[in-house]
């Protein structure tokens, strides 16, 4: 029986994918496995006990994934299960941008008990007037699930669109319509286009990407969209843009302290993945890609391990080990197999930066003694028997 936690409130439909081999605790220290969404992580304890952390949703700020790699803890996340949800309300803030719909709303609620509304909407619109986006040039930084989305309707929109992703995957760039203009770098972007939205993680590269120096190459009011990560901006630099008319407008699905009440900016209080389906998506990814851990040893959207599919596990034994990424690593394990008389039937090995994942199918059963002197080899962080 695995037991499994829930840090915060996750959409019935995935937890109702565990089966009675399953059982839910509420005591966190218990656990084999955690679900979580925004609950902070950082200084939290884990238990030996505790196996894999899957995050429902994409970003993992919240986790903290080196310690979780030193303890041989799995964590996975969810891309692309919040895409469509993240590319509407990219589109609708793209329309917000263009029109001032969300002034002309808020000026009919001050005239809504004067008995001739009609006449002073009528006579008053003309202060919320915009454009269309239709035609204009779109810049999309980064094609991954949420980018390739809004590119793609973005030109169904009848925009002209510019995609920019050093690292783009085979799978989304074929997704990505052949009438997208593929560019090399973020500067021709910043350059050309009416909008900008950038769809990237968190990294020294892209920390305060959108700033002065950026900036001061885009076109006179340039609209900035914002629906990836809050530092990807820099907000004093925004804000000189905003109030100098070089940016007409700045989207953020991220308001703070300084954004929230800025002139210029449309804050939208991180609504990108909150629709239904998107918390459906996310805890159906997020239990499937558990389960298939648990009682495969599989790893699919690990954001600390590398991908590994050994398939389903049918017969026999199989041990998984997360380990260092050092040398002789399988050469000490296979020597422990053979003290034993335990004959391999398949192996599998990947590695990602300085940890490793392997996984061994073997015929018959092991005993905790020769768990044991696999968990004594230097290195070894973990190692599961399914």
């Amino acid at each position: 029986m695995t037991k499994y936690n829930c840090l915060n409130p996750i959409a019935p439909i995935g937890l109702n994918i565990f089966d009675d081999n399953y059982v839910k605790t509420d005591v966190f220290e218990e656990a084999e496995a955690v679900l979580v969404r925004s609950a902070a992580m950082h200084e939290m304890e884990f238990s030996a006990n505790l196996k894999a952390i899957a995050r429902a949703g994409a970003g993992v700020n919240n986790i903290p994934l080196d310690k979780c790699a030193e303890q041989g803890i799995v964590v996975f996340n969810t891309p692309g299960a919040n895409a469509n949800g993240v590319k509407e309300l990219v589109v609708a803030g793209m329309l917000l941008a263009a029109r001032d719909i969300t002034g002309g709303i808020n000026w009919v609620q001050t005239v809504k008990d004067d008995e001739s509304v009609a006449k002073l909407v009528e006579k008053g619109k003309a202060k919320f007037s915009g454009t269309e986006i239709q035609g204009k040039k779109l810049g999309v930084i980064g094609l991954g699930a949420i980018g390739v989305l809004v590119a793609n309707a973005a030109n169904r929109l009848g925009m002209e669109v510019f995609g920019c992703d050093p690292f783009i995957s085979v799978e989304h760039a074929w997704n990505l319509s052949r009438d997208i203009k593929y560019v090399k770098t973020r500067e021709e972007i910043f350059k050309e286009c009416d909008y900008v939205t950038v769809h990237v993680p968190l990294l020294d590269d892209t920390n305060k990407m959108i700033n002065k120096d950026t900036l001061a190459m885009m076109k006179d009011g340039v609209v900035i969209l914002n629906f990836a990560r809050d530092l990807l901006v820099d907000d004093d630099a925004m804000e000189e843009a905003l109030k100098s008319g070089k940016v007409k407008k700045y989207v953020t699905d991220f308001p703070n302290a300084k954004t929230a009440g800025m002139e210029g900016v449309i804050a939208i209080p991180h609504l990108g993945a909150s629709t239904e389906e998107s918390e459906d998506n996310c805890a159906i990814m997020a239990v499937k890609q558990l389960r298939d851990y648990i009682e495969n040893g599989n790893i699919v959207n690990s954001v600390n391990y590398p991908s590994l599919d050994a398939g389903v596990c049918q017969n026999g034994t199989r041990v998984t080990i997360c380990h260092k990424n050092k040398p002789n690593m399988l050469a000490q394990f296979t020597t422990v197999f053979s003290s034993k008389n335990l004959n391999i039937e398949n192996l599998a090995n990947k590695s990602r930066g300085d940890y490793a994942y392997t996984v061994l199918d073997l015929c018959t059963v092991v005993t905790e003694e020769f768990v044991k002197e696999l968990e004594a080899i230097d290195g070894v962080l973990k190692v599961r028997v399914i």
